[in-house]
């Protein structure tokens, strides 16, 4: 499990929440969930309803677009994004390329 502090650095060093105080980051920390995952494992499929957004905290993440590779990604990256604002389809999907500890972000708990 990651110390709160690399969570807290991980995610002000997201754009989305760059301007954000230390006490609101401390907020998005305590409605997140720290989570790992495999190498191979779908993080989100291009197409599908979502809920939530994904911090990389460690390890990589391929993300294609119909099909094609537009990005791989590391700690301090947020996957998802969207999802925390509309509750509409992916844009892309995303797959683990190796092991990753991840912050989930659930929309209903980032909202309130």
């Amino acid at each position: 499990m990651a110390s709160k502090k690399l969570q807290l650095d991980t995610l002000r060093s997201v754009a989305l929440f760059s301007g954000c105080t230390n006490k609101e980051l401390e907020k998005v920390a305590r409605a997140s969930d720290e989570i790992t995952m495999t190498a191979g494992t779908l993080i989100v499929d291009q197409g599908q309803t979502g809920r939530e957004a994904f911090v990389i905290l460690d390890g990589e993440v391929t993300v294609k677009r119909n099909g094609r590779k537009v990005a791989t990604l590391g700690p301090g990256n947020i996957v998802g994004e969207l999802s925390l604002l509309d509750h509409g389809p992916r844009t892309a999907t995303a797959v683990c390329d190796t092991a990753c500890t991840l912050l989930v972000i659930d929309q209903r708990r980032f909202l309130s």
